[in-house]
């Protein structure tokens, strides 16, 4: 008998992922595991994909530690933005975010591994898909989703919407295609000139990977050594075109030709973490540029108008969903190697759909921003300036 209950109690375990003496207590009607901080592993150090190479004598490890609070910071935040961006789509389906909106979901591996590598001084600048990047350089859920829907407490004040906003060392979210890499390399220029060992993150997608701009951008930075980490995240389609049908040669990573270049896994967060650092590294030695490319996945299509079924089948998406989720695949490495319990796990999950819901509800809310303010912000640090309005009886102040 004793046997057969040790048999059920074991199996049970599994599948709750509880060790078989640990106690549990009831809060409020739910039950909650207790464990002590020395049930769990405190660090595992893991084999991960090896990096193609360009140009580059040897490429970022193999191996990869990650400490217990790591993986569950890295977990928090690659859910919170799934979360936030699975809200995204049900206000914007709900006309209450309206214009352009690009989703980040599939891709949180990229910003979760890029800010685990760099530091806050660093810099970074992205494209149009930057909710993700917004909220890991520091801006709360509340103020990107208030952002989204015009309201006065968002992070540019209502005004900049999905693709414009910004945080101390972040510069956007911006929407021409391609246009912000030599803004990139123009802050990188600025961290060589000032000497304070700080790098510029530069990110930009496959579809903007054939631009002009670009490879201005690559030839002014190798010629003057920057410190700039340029990103390609290769999510497979520029808006609906494959990259296949878009460019000649996919190896983004080889496209700054005599800059070195690596090739990532970038639905894998210890792998865009270690190649990240890896990047970052070079820079600060005072080696020059170098070029990454993530391979990602992006699971809504290019933007909400975009059902993002048309040019690739449903079965794909899953497939991607099912194999390389940049967040299962962190939860099975926690939970395999008794990093975590699944309770934890969950218990995680419903404060971040509370922080997430109470964010909408604030966004929902908040006034937006009144005509009077239209123009402010304009200038940085000029006293305030009258603005020409709709017609020449009305005025409008400029206040920074």
């Amino acid at each position: 008998m004793k046997t057969m209950l040790a048999i059920i109690s074991n199996a049970l375990c599994r599948i709750t992922g509880r060790s078989a003496g640990e106690q549990t207590v009831s809060e409020g009607g739910r039950v909650v595991a207790s464990r002590s901080l020395s049930d769990f592993t405190p660090q595992v150090t893991f084999d991960i994909k090896k990096c193609d190479v360009h140009r580059l004598e040897a490429g970022p490890p193999v191996r990869a530690e990650l400490t217990r609070e790591q993986g569950l910071q890295y977990y928090r935040t690659m859910q919170t933005v799934r979360r936030m961006e699975l809200k995204a789509d049900q206000l914007y389906k709900q006309k209450i975010i309206r214009g352009f909106c690009h989703l980040y979901d599939g891709q949180e591996a990229c910003a979760a591994g890029i800010e685990a590598a760099i530091n806050p001084s660093d810099h970074l600048i992205t494209a149009y898909r930057a909710h993700g990047y917004t909220f890991t350089r520091g801006v709360s859920v509340r103020e990107i989703l208030a952002e989204l829907t015009g309201r006065r407490g968002g992070v540019a004040k209502g005004k900049g919407g999905s693709m414009h906003m910004y945080a101390p060392h972040f510069y956007g979210g911006n929407g021409i295609v391609g246009a912000q890499v030599p803004l990139g390399a123009g802050i990188a220029l600025a961290c060589q000139y000032q000497g304070n060992n700080q790098i510029c993150v530069t990110l930009y997608g496959d579809g903007a990977a054939n631009q002009g701009q670009l490879f201005e951008s690559f030839n002014m930075a190798a010629l003057w050594k920057l410190p700039c980490v340029f990103i390609c995240e290769n999510n497979k389609y520029g808006m609906g075109t494959s990259v296949e049908r878009a460019s000649a040669s996919a190896d983004y990573y080889k496209r700054g030709d005599f800059i070195p270049g690596l090739r990532v896994d970038g639905m894998d967060v210890l792998c865009v973490r270690e190649a990240a650092k890896f990047a970052a590294d070079h820079c600060r030695a005072g080696k020059g540029p170098i070029i990454m490319e993530l391979q990602t996945y992006r699971y809504h299509g290019h933007s909400m108008s975009d059902p993002g079924v048309s040019y690739r089948t449903r079965e794909e998406i899953q497939e991607v969903r099912s194999k390389s989720d940049p967040i299962s695949l962190l939860k099975e490495r926690l939970l395999s190697n008794n990093m975590a319990s699944v309770e934890e796990l969950k218990e995680m999950d419903i404060q971040i759909r509370k922080e997430v819901e109470e964010a909408a509800q604030f966004a929902t809310s908040d006034p937006e921003p009144p005509l009077e303010e239209l123009c402010n912000h304009i200038f940085s640090n000029d006293p305030p300036l009258e603005v020409r309005g709709t017609n020449p009886w009305s005025k409008l102040k400029s206040i920074s």
